[in-house]
Protein backbone atom coordinates (compact mmCIF):
# COMPACT_ATOMS: atom_id res chain seq x y z
CA UNK A 1 0.00 0.00 0.00
CA UNK A 2 1.29 3.48 -0.87
CA UNK A 3 1.07 5.94 2.03
CA UNK A 4 1.26 9.71 2.32
CA UNK A 5 1.56 12.06 5.30
CA UNK A 6 -1.80 13.57 6.13
CA UNK A 7 0.00 16.93 6.16
CA UNK A 8 -0.20 16.77 2.34
CA UNK A 9 -3.88 17.78 2.57
CA UNK A 10 -3.42 20.34 5.30
CA UNK A 11 -6.38 22.73 5.28
CA UNK A 12 -8.73 20.25 3.59
CA UNK A 13 -11.52 20.51 6.16
CA UNK A 14 -11.44 24.30 6.26
CA UNK A 15 -11.55 24.53 2.47
CA UNK A 16 -14.48 22.14 2.14
CA UNK A 17 -16.45 24.09 4.74
CA UNK A 18 -15.62 27.34 2.93
CA UNK A 19 -17.08 25.84 -0.25
CA UNK A 20 -20.26 24.81 1.58
CA UNK A 21 -19.52 21.12 1.97
CA UNK A 22 -19.32 18.70 4.89
CA UNK A 23 -15.75 17.37 5.23
CA UNK A 24 -16.70 14.63 7.70
CA UNK A 25 -19.21 13.12 5.27
CA UNK A 26 -16.72 13.20 2.38
CA UNK A 27 -13.97 11.67 4.51
CA UNK A 28 -16.27 8.91 5.75
CA UNK A 29 -17.43 8.10 2.23
CA UNK A 30 -13.89 7.13 1.16
CA UNK A 31 -13.03 5.42 4.46
CA UNK A 32 -11.09 8.18 6.23
CA UNK A 33 -11.84 10.27 9.31
CA UNK A 34 -10.99 13.73 10.61
CA UNK A 35 -9.02 12.09 13.45
CA UNK A 36 -6.50 10.86 10.88
CA UNK A 37 -5.85 14.44 9.76
CA UNK A 38 -5.20 15.91 13.20
CA UNK A 39 -1.49 15.18 13.14
CA UNK A 40 0.39 16.00 9.90
CA UNK A 41 2.78 13.09 10.46
CA UNK A 42 0.01 10.50 10.48
CA UNK A 43 0.14 8.32 7.38
CA UNK A 44 -2.96 7.59 5.34
CA UNK A 45 -3.63 5.55 2.22
CA UNK A 46 -2.48 7.48 -0.85
CA UNK A 47 -5.23 5.89 -2.95
CA UNK A 48 -7.92 6.94 -0.46
CA UNK A 49 -6.53 10.47 -0.40
CA UNK A 50 -6.73 10.58 -4.20
CA UNK A 51 -10.34 9.36 -4.10
CA UNK A 52 -11.15 11.98 -1.47
CA UNK A 53 -9.86 14.80 -3.67
CA UNK A 54 -11.75 13.55 -6.73
CA UNK A 55 -14.97 13.09 -4.77
CA UNK A 56 -14.63 16.55 -3.22
CA UNK A 57 -14.10 18.12 -6.64
CA UNK A 58 -17.27 16.55 -8.02
CA UNK A 59 -19.50 17.15 -5.00
CA UNK A 60 -18.42 20.76 -4.56
CA UNK A 61 -18.47 21.64 -8.25
CA UNK A 62 -14.84 22.83 -8.25
CA UNK A 63 -13.01 21.33 -11.23
CA UNK A 64 -9.68 22.65 -9.97
CA UNK A 65 -10.08 21.57 -6.33
CA UNK A 66 -6.48 20.29 -6.16
CA UNK A 67 -5.05 23.58 -7.40
CA UNK A 68 -7.28 25.46 -5.01
CA UNK A 69 -5.97 23.43 -2.07
CA UNK A 70 -2.36 24.10 -3.06
CA UNK A 71 -3.13 27.81 -3.29
CA UNK A 72 -3.86 27.88 0.45
CA UNK A 73 -0.74 25.91 1.40
CA UNK A 74 3.00 26.50 1.52
CA UNK A 75 6.09 24.30 1.64
CA UNK A 76 5.39 23.46 5.31
CA UNK A 77 3.15 20.63 4.04
CA UNK A 78 6.43 18.78 3.41
CA UNK A 79 7.10 18.77 7.14
CA UNK A 80 10.68 18.15 8.22
CA UNK A 81 11.87 17.80 4.60
CA UNK A 82 12.09 21.58 4.51
CA UNK A 83 14.99 21.88 6.94
CA UNK A 84 17.50 19.72 5.06
CA UNK A 85 16.28 20.73 1.58
CA UNK A 86 16.41 24.49 2.05
CA UNK A 87 19.94 24.29 3.46
CA UNK A 88 21.46 22.85 0.27
CA UNK A 89 24.02 25.10 -1.49
CA UNK A 90 22.14 25.34 -4.80
CA UNK A 91 18.57 24.96 -6.05
CA UNK A 92 19.64 21.96 -8.15
CA UNK A 93 21.00 20.19 -5.08
CA UNK A 94 17.90 21.15 -3.10
CA UNK A 95 15.71 19.45 -5.73
CA UNK A 96 17.97 16.39 -5.71
CA UNK A 97 17.80 16.22 -1.90
CA UNK A 98 14.01 16.59 -2.00
CA UNK A 99 13.77 13.72 -4.47
CA UNK A 100 16.08 11.58 -2.32
CA UNK A 101 13.97 11.91 0.83
CA UNK A 102 10.53 12.43 -0.71
CA UNK A 103 9.56 8.87 0.21
CA UNK A 104 9.42 10.02 3.84
CA UNK A 105 6.52 12.29 2.84
CA UNK A 106 4.82 10.13 0.21
CA UNK A 107 5.60 6.69 -1.16
CA UNK A 108 5.38 6.40 -4.94
CA UNK A 109 6.19 10.03 -5.84
CA UNK A 110 9.24 10.86 -7.97
CA UNK A 111 10.85 13.98 -9.42
CA UNK A 112 12.83 14.08 -12.66
CA UNK A 113 14.86 17.18 -13.53
CA UNK A 114 15.87 17.61 -17.16
CA UNK A 115 17.77 20.60 -18.57
CA UNK A 116 16.80 21.68 -22.08
CA UNK A 117 19.01 24.60 -23.06
CA UNK A 118 17.90 27.82 -21.40
CA UNK A 119 14.94 26.09 -19.76
CA UNK A 120 14.52 23.00 -17.64
CA UNK A 121 11.56 20.86 -16.78
CA UNK A 122 10.86 19.38 -13.38
CA UNK A 123 8.51 16.45 -13.95
CA UNK A 124 6.50 14.76 -11.20
CA UNK A 125 5.32 11.15 -11.34
CA UNK A 126 2.82 9.56 -8.97
CA UNK A 127 2.81 5.76 -9.06
CA UNK A 128 -0.52 5.35 -7.28
CA UNK A 129 -3.83 3.94 -8.48
CA UNK A 130 -7.24 5.37 -7.68
CA UNK A 131 -10.65 4.18 -8.86
CA UNK A 132 -11.70 7.81 -9.42
CA UNK A 133 -8.52 8.95 -11.18
CA UNK A 134 -5.62 11.18 -10.19
CA UNK A 135 -6.46 14.53 -11.78
CA UNK A 136 -7.02 16.37 -8.50
CA UNK A 137 -4.05 14.67 -6.83
CA UNK A 138 -1.79 15.80 -9.65
CA UNK A 139 -3.21 19.32 -9.48
CA UNK A 140 -2.49 19.41 -5.75
CA UNK A 141 0.99 17.91 -6.05
CA UNK A 142 2.12 20.10 -8.94
CA UNK A 143 0.68 23.11 -7.13
CA UNK A 144 2.68 22.16 -4.02
CA UNK A 145 5.77 21.74 -6.19
CA UNK A 146 5.22 25.26 -7.56
CA UNK A 147 4.96 26.59 -3.98
CA UNK A 148 8.18 24.78 -3.09
CA UNK A 149 10.15 26.25 -6.02
CA UNK A 150 8.72 29.72 -5.40
CA UNK A 151 9.80 29.65 -1.75
CA UNK A 152 13.15 28.10 -2.61
CA UNK A 153 13.84 31.05 -4.95
CA UNK A 154 11.94 33.63 -2.87
CA UNK A 155 9.74 34.62 -5.82
CA UNK A 156 7.00 37.06 -4.83
CA UNK A 157 5.29 36.83 -8.22
CA UNK A 158 6.21 33.48 -9.81
CA UNK A 159 5.61 33.55 -13.52
CA UNK A 160 6.78 30.09 -14.54
CA UNK A 161 4.16 27.79 -16.12
CA UNK A 162 2.51 24.93 -14.26
CA UNK A 163 2.21 21.91 -16.54
CA UNK A 164 -0.59 19.31 -16.38
CA UNK A 165 -1.23 16.48 -18.82
CA UNK A 166 -4.93 16.35 -18.01
CA UNK A 167 -7.30 18.11 -20.43
CA UNK A 168 -8.60 21.54 -19.52
CA UNK A 169 -11.71 21.07 -17.36
CA UNK A 170 -15.07 22.48 -18.37
CA UNK A 171 -16.03 25.07 -15.77
CA UNK A 172 -18.12 28.21 -15.60
CA UNK A 173 -16.05 29.64 -12.77
CA UNK A 174 -13.41 28.66 -10.25
CA UNK A 175 -12.32 29.80 -6.80
CA UNK A 176 -8.66 29.41 -7.86
CA UNK A 177 -6.72 32.66 -7.98
CA UNK A 178 -6.74 33.97 -11.56
CA UNK A 179 -2.97 34.60 -11.51
CA UNK A 180 -2.33 30.91 -10.72
CA UNK A 181 -4.95 29.67 -13.17
CA UNK A 182 -3.42 31.75 -15.98
CA UNK A 183 -0.10 29.94 -15.49
CA UNK A 184 -1.58 26.44 -15.83
CA UNK A 185 -0.93 24.69 -19.15
CA UNK A 186 -3.38 21.83 -19.56
CA UNK A 187 -2.84 19.11 -22.20
CA UNK A 188 0.93 19.31 -21.59
CA UNK A 189 3.41 16.53 -22.29
CA UNK A 190 4.27 16.11 -18.59
CA UNK A 191 3.09 16.99 -15.08
CA UNK A 192 5.36 19.48 -13.38
CA UNK A 193 7.03 22.83 -13.89
CA UNK A 194 9.13 24.59 -16.51
CA UNK A 195 11.54 27.35 -15.51
CA UNK A 196 14.90 28.93 -16.39
CA UNK A 197 17.90 26.58 -16.15
CA UNK A 198 19.97 29.42 -14.67
CA UNK A 199 17.82 29.23 -11.54
CA UNK A 200 19.34 25.84 -10.72
CA UNK A 201 22.61 27.49 -9.75
CA UNK A 202 21.03 29.98 -7.36
CA UNK A 203 21.41 29.66 -3.62
CA UNK A 204 18.15 28.57 -1.92
CA UNK A 205 16.37 31.10 0.22
CA UNK A 206 17.11 30.18 3.83
CA UNK A 207 17.87 33.33 5.74
CA UNK A 208 17.31 33.57 9.47
CA UNK A 209 14.37 35.97 9.16
CA UNK A 210 12.57 33.54 6.85
CA UNK A 211 13.26 30.76 9.34
CA UNK A 212 11.87 32.85 12.18
CA UNK A 213 8.77 33.66 10.15
CA UNK A 214 8.32 29.98 9.36
CA UNK A 215 8.59 29.18 13.07
CA UNK A 216 6.05 31.89 13.95
CA UNK A 217 3.58 30.44 11.46
CA UNK A 218 4.28 26.93 12.72
CA UNK A 219 3.72 28.03 16.34
CA UNK A 220 0.38 29.56 15.39
CA UNK A 221 -0.59 26.29 13.69
CA UNK A 222 0.42 24.28 16.76
CA UNK A 223 -1.60 26.50 19.07
CA UNK A 224 -4.63 26.14 16.81
CA UNK A 225 -4.24 22.38 16.47
CA UNK A 226 -3.45 21.70 20.14
CA UNK A 227 -4.90 24.58 22.18
CA UNK A 228 -3.43 24.71 25.70
CA UNK A 229 -1.77 21.31 25.23
CA UNK A 230 1.99 21.79 25.60
CA UNK A 231 2.62 18.04 25.67
CA UNK A 232 1.18 17.43 22.19
CA UNK A 233 2.73 20.60 20.81
CA UNK A 234 6.17 19.46 21.95
CA UNK A 235 5.66 15.94 20.57
CA UNK A 236 4.70 17.23 17.14
CA UNK A 237 7.81 19.41 17.00
CA UNK A 238 9.90 16.38 17.99
CA UNK A 239 8.34 14.41 15.13
CA UNK A 240 9.36 17.17 12.73
CA UNK A 241 12.94 17.49 14.04
CA UNK A 242 14.00 13.88 14.67
CA UNK A 243 15.09 13.02 11.12
CA UNK A 244 17.14 16.23 10.85
CA UNK A 245 19.40 15.24 13.75
CA UNK A 246 18.63 18.59 15.41
CA UNK A 247 16.02 17.53 17.94
CA UNK A 248 16.81 19.01 21.36
CA UNK A 249 15.13 20.68 24.28
CA UNK A 250 16.62 23.98 23.13
CA UNK A 251 15.23 23.64 19.58
CA UNK A 252 11.77 22.74 20.83
CA UNK A 253 11.79 25.63 23.32
CA UNK A 254 12.85 28.03 20.54
CA UNK A 255 10.02 26.82 18.30
CA UNK A 256 7.56 27.33 21.16
CA UNK A 257 9.02 30.81 21.77
CA UNK A 258 10.11 30.15 25.33
CA UNK A 259 13.32 29.62 27.29
CA UNK A 260 14.51 25.98 27.74
CA UNK A 261 14.25 26.31 31.54
CA UNK A 262 10.68 27.54 31.24
CA UNK A 263 9.80 24.62 28.94
CA UNK A 264 11.30 22.16 31.44
CA UNK A 265 9.20 23.61 34.26
CA UNK A 266 6.03 23.63 32.14
CA UNK A 267 6.57 19.99 31.20
CA UNK A 268 7.14 19.05 34.84
CA UNK A 269 3.86 20.75 35.72
CA UNK A 270 2.21 18.62 33.04
CA UNK A 271 3.65 15.48 34.66
CA UNK A 272 6.29 14.68 32.05
CA UNK A 273 9.77 15.66 30.83
CA UNK A 274 11.78 15.91 27.60
CA UNK A 275 13.15 12.36 27.77
CA UNK A 276 9.73 10.82 28.35
CA UNK A 277 8.17 12.74 25.46
CA UNK A 278 11.06 11.77 23.20
CA UNK A 279 10.51 8.09 24.00
CA UNK A 280 6.73 8.39 23.43
CA UNK A 281 7.19 10.19 20.12
CA UNK A 282 9.74 7.71 18.81
CA UNK A 283 7.63 4.72 19.87
CA UNK A 284 4.44 6.10 18.29
CA UNK A 285 6.23 6.91 15.02
CA UNK A 286 8.00 3.55 14.98
CA UNK A 287 4.80 1.57 15.55
CA UNK A 288 2.97 3.51 12.86
CA UNK A 289 5.65 2.90 10.23
CA UNK A 290 6.13 -0.74 11.18
CA UNK A 291 2.38 -1.38 11.10
CA UNK A 292 2.04 0.11 7.62
CA UNK A 293 5.41 -1.17 6.36
CA UNK A 294 6.05 2.33 5.02
CA UNK A 295 9.82 2.29 5.76
CA UNK A 296 12.55 -0.29 6.15
CA UNK A 297 13.93 -0.70 9.66
CA UNK A 298 17.15 1.03 8.56
CA UNK A 299 15.30 4.04 7.10
CA UNK A 300 13.03 4.15 10.13
CA UNK A 301 16.02 4.32 12.47
CA UNK A 302 17.36 7.33 10.53
CA UNK A 303 13.96 9.02 10.55
CA UNK A 304 13.81 8.65 14.32
CA UNK A 305 17.21 10.29 14.72
CA UNK A 306 19.32 7.21 15.46
CA UNK A 307 22.85 7.04 14.05
CA UNK A 308 22.76 3.22 13.93
CA UNK A 309 19.98 0.72 13.32
CA UNK A 310 21.24 -1.49 16.16
CA UNK A 311 20.75 1.32 18.69
CA UNK A 312 17.17 1.80 17.53
CA UNK A 313 16.49 -1.94 17.67
CA UNK A 314 17.78 -2.20 21.24
CA UNK A 315 15.69 0.78 22.33
CA UNK A 316 12.57 -0.57 20.66
CA UNK A 317 13.01 -3.99 22.31
CA UNK A 318 13.44 -2.29 25.68
CA UNK A 319 10.14 -0.42 25.14
CA UNK A 320 8.03 -3.27 23.77
CA UNK A 321 9.81 -6.54 24.55
CA UNK A 322 10.20 -7.28 20.82
CA UNK A 323 12.65 -6.37 18.08
CA UNK A 324 11.17 -4.10 15.37
CA UNK A 325 10.78 -7.03 12.94
CA UNK A 326 9.25 -9.31 15.59
CA UNK A 327 6.76 -6.57 16.56
CA UNK A 328 5.91 -6.02 12.91
CA UNK A 329 5.29 -9.69 12.26
CA UNK A 330 3.01 -10.01 15.30
CA UNK A 331 0.89 -7.03 14.27
CA UNK A 332 0.75 -7.97 10.60
CA UNK A 333 -0.59 -11.37 11.61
Amino acid sequence: MSLVRSGAIDGYEKLVKRLGGNPNELLAEVGLSSAQLRHPNNYISYSLMAELLELSSRRLGEACFGLLMSQHQNSSVLGDLNISVFRQPTVREAIEEANRILYLHARGVYLDLETQGENCQLALTIAVKSSLGLDQTLQLSVGQLANFISELLQLDSPGFPVMLRQPAPVMDSSHVDSALLSRVRFNSSFDGLRFASAWLNRRPNFDEESLREHLRQYLATLQERYPDNLRDQAKEIMGQLLSTGECSLEKIASTLDMQPRVLQLRLQEAGTNYGELLRETRLEMAEQHLRHRSLSVTDLALKLGYSETSIFSRSFKKWTGYSPRQWQQRHLQ
